[in-house]
């Protein structure tokens, strides 16, 4: 392990984590001064040091160092790899929460060791095989082991949150047998019956109830020395959302039946042409005969089934006793998904943001014990403690909410793909646009293929008609709807039809732009420009959130008649709500969801058909199955399009094919209209023609061409700070350093790009500077990155971090 793999580090922080401790896995280099003389042990100091037990500690720092403690005599039952602990930490010895990730006796060092304070934990939060997998991330991310702990283990959890100290009661010592000869109050007499039918300490509330009694007699036994306090801790249970109404099995179609057979033969280590899915779970033998592990891309369009494929492979795992974790988008967590599942299986729990961390731990505590037959969570879901792991979903793979934005910078893909390598079971990776990553996996045959090319009940995809505005009379005069949309948008809601518009930008006007000079209003701490949002009568900005009543005048020019430009989910509901009278419109994006179940009372009202025009941003664009939307409108295709991004033609192709899938579904058909300025772009071509292959091969051969990933592993660095002096020195000199390496010199694949500035050049106050590290595989990258920081120095004040695999490229 390296001491100095720094992620978003600065020259303090390096000073402080090298000048912790006495005993470290890799002595720091160039930093000997930070060290004051230590003498040798004795021979007999030597000797008892043998006999002592020493805990591996790793802490919350931009170093990955490991750290040796000596257990004192009192602690030795108590700690285990997984808990955390109270260490000394520093020159000063400041008390610091660290996780003990080995104990052993047999640590070789000359120095005088440091004792652990405290043991936090009861039992341990993390196996031994989370641990390992926490490391793995550690490597494959390059980030410190500590860091990658205290993001696995949900805040709630370590502060046990929603559990509280309470008083038990027991019988002192050998009461019990006696109980018959005691002469006690009939009162007492019933509390001490109680408890001694009771199995375990009982609190204070529960032997009351069932002794019928007041809290004086529990006082009286107390004071003769007949019954025991203990404080334990109790928790409370989290809200699951009540009992579901039980529903049956689907019937599949041939494709589906095909697709679940070949994943049940992995499943029951069998042939597919020895399986028969229509035979019941329960009638199978309790345990597959060879579980393995294979990765399967199920690739099928919108609409064809792919949950039911999900479910009935989960019901085949838990009828073995194992339990399934589902990963899905944080914003396909809709009431609908969780009900598909709470009606198929009796022990569901849901991870999301939303959940308090009361709730959280709870869920945590029930997973963990073996209650849970189900997880169903967001990216953090990969790492739900469950004990008997049979199966891992990922539902939507291709969506970019899977990667993590802040260090560890994690895909829960890849942590799925290794976690289930390691237990030895399936991974599904579920989506009707597969990422080109994945498609190419299956081609150089790392994963399985399997298709589902047609909706179920042999129901048609709805034709998409692209619409070229840039002629458009009513886009013209600075509309958001076309004539064409307004026009389909009248007929759906004349046939009884729902319809769902699309438009990802927030607020009512994404530029407020002086007409005069031509520049518009940026916000002060970062280089962006503010969105006008009229319910709130301020321009903001969506990245530090700075806020402001709009100027008078232009900050560039300082002439008047600044103008707002652009539409967003505002503005664009306001002009729907005019156009169409009569019809109730409900928006759904960040701003107006902020309420505790807004969001789910939106979705019921339109599933009710009690709305009649849905519109909103990304979170209406997956994860919805309503039978009555008949006609889907994309307001503008081309707000990905141009970004900065060699992904944006992929995200384009993706985002249209996804929304069009929203509709369709039901007996009265539907149909999509895009709206466009380039129309001939194909990535909107072949959404149109909802043909993914087609796409695929053109875009493959381009990143090909282009030495792009899938074709080779990318890193991004960035770099920040006040000084854009500073920063722009720093990003040089580690480009320099980069360029220098011997793991450079030496490979003719690895190439440094960069530095340039960021995209979005200034930040919360930072300027901002990056550089993108190309190469084969990730495991040169890591070396280089290691070679390099072992001599790199960057300047004071300067923070950088790397991201392997980047999906936000701004």
């Amino acid at each position: 392990m390296s001491t100095r793999a720094a992620v978003a580090c600065s020259p303090p922080q390096v000073s402080e984590c090298l000048a912790s401790h006495w005993s470290v896995t890799d002595s720091p280099p160039h930093q000997p001064q930070l060290f004051d003389p230590e003498p040798e042990l004795t021979p007999w100091e030597a000797a008892a040091e043998a006999d002592r037990l020493i805990v591996d500690v790793v802490l919350n720092r931009p170093l990955d160092t490991v750290y040796h403690y000596l257990v004192p005599d009192e602690l030795r039952e108590l700690v285990k790899p997984g808990q955390r602990v109270k260490v000394p930490f520093g020159r000063g010895d400041r008390l610091t929460i660290g996780h003990c990730v080995d104990v052993s006796t047999n640590v070789t060092t000359s120095r005088r060791l440091k004792t652990i304070a405290e043991v936090v934990d009861r039992e341990p939060l993390l196996s031994p095989d989370m641990l390992e997998l926490t490391r793995w991330i550690a490597g494959r991310y390059l980030c410190t082991w500590g860091q990658v702990l205290e993001t696995v283990v949900p805040a709630g959890v370590k502060k046990q949150a929603g559990t509280r100290m309470i008083t038990m009661y027991q019988p002192a010592g050998d009461v019990c047998s006696r109980l018959e000869d005691l002469k006690l109050p009939a009162k007492q007499q019933a509390v001490l019956r109680v408890l001694c039918d009771a199995s375990e300490p009982l609190p204070v509330d529960e032997i009351t109830i069932a002794a019928n009694c007041g809290t004086s007699p529990l006082d009286g036994l107390r004071k003769k020395g007949l019954i025991e306090p203990i404080r334990q801790r109790s928790e409370v249970a989290a809200d699951t959302g009540g009992p579901a109404t039980r529903e049956e099995n689907l019937t599949l179609n041939a494709d589906q039946q095909r697709v679940l057979d070949r994943i049940l033969a992995t499943i029951r280590g069998t042939s597919a042409d020895e399986n028969s899915s229509e035979t019941s779970p329960s009638t199978l033998n309790p345990q597959p005969s060879t579980p393995a592990h294979e990765t399967f891309l199920l690739h099928g369009v919108t609409g064809s089934g792919k949950t039911e494929i999900y479910i009935r492979a989960i019901q085949e795992v838990v009828s073995y006793g194992r339990e399934a974790i589902v990963l899905v988008p944080e914003i396909s967590l809709t009431p609908q998904t969780i009900r598909r599942f709470r009606s198929r299986f009796d022990s569901v729990a849901v991870l999301h943001s939303h959940l308090s961390d009361a709730e959280r731990h709870w869920h945590w505590q029930r997973i963990a014990s073996g209650e849970v037959q189900v997880v169903v969570g967001a990216r953090s879901a990969v790492f739900a403690p469950t004990p008997h792991l049979g199966m891992i979903v990922i539902d939507e793979e291709h969506e970019t909410t899977f990667k993590q934005s802040s260090t560890p910078r994690y895909h829960a893909r890849e942590v799925a793909r290794e976690r289930a390598r390691r237990e030895n079971v399936p991974l599904i990776l579920g989506t009707a646009t597969p990422t080109l990553e994945s498609l190419l996996r299956t081609e150089r045959g790392a994963d399985v293929l399997l298709s589902l090319p047609g909706r179920v009940n042999d129901r048609p995809m709805p034709p998409v008609l692209t619409v070229d505005v840039r002629n458009d009379p009513q886009i013209g005069r600075g509309h958001a709807i076309g004539r064409a949309l307004q026009n389909g948008i009248q007929t759906a809601l004349k046939n009884g039809g729902q319809v769902i518009l699309f438009l990802n930008l927030r607020g009512f006007s994404p530029v407020l732009w002086c007409w005069k000079c031509g520049g518009g209003v940026k916000c002060p701490n970062c280089d962006i420009t503010l969105t006008w949002h009229k319910d709130r009568g301020k321009i903001v900005c969506h990245s530090c959130e700075y806020e402001s009543p709009p100027p008078e005048r232009c900050p560039h020019c300082e002439q008047p008649g600044l103008r707002y430009f652009g539409t967003g989910t505002q503005r664009l509901e306001q002009e729907v709500i005019a156009k169409f009278p009569g019809h109730s419109v409900v928006r759904m994006d960040s701003d107006s969801m902020r309420k505790p179940g807004s969001h789910d009372k939106a979705l019921e009202a339109f599933r009710k058909r009690e709305v009649s025009i849905l519109l909103g941003t990304q979170m209406i664009a997956k994860g919805l199955d309503f039978p009555n939307v008949t006609l889907v409108g994309v307001i503008d295709a081309d707000t990905q399009l141009h970004q900065p991004d060699y992904r944006a033609t992929e995200r384009t192709f993706q985002l249209i094919a996804q929304v069009a899938g929203r509709t369709g579904r039901g007996e009265k058909g539907g149909r999509v209209l895009v709206q466009t300025t380039s129309p001939d772009e194909p990535a909107i071509r072949f959404a149109a023609a909802h043909d993914y292959n087609g796409f695929a091969r053109g875009e493959l051969a381009h990143r090909r061409e282009a030495g792009y990933p899938p074709f080779t592993t990318l890193a991004r660095v960035i770099l920040r700070g006040e000084s854009y002096e500073d920063v722009h020195e720093t990003a040089k000199a580690m480009a320099k350093s980069l360029r220098e390496s011997e793991v450079t010199k030496s490979n003719s694949h690895v190439r440094i790009l960069g530095p340039a500035p960021a995209p979005i050049a200034r930040l919360r106050g930072q300027h901002r500077f990056h550089l993108q590290i190309a190469s084969d595989d990730v495991q040169t990258i890591a070396e280089l990155w290691k070679e390099t920081l072992r001599t790199f120095e960057p300047q004071a004040d300067v923070e950088f971090t790397i991201d392997i695999d980047p999906l936000d490229m701004r």
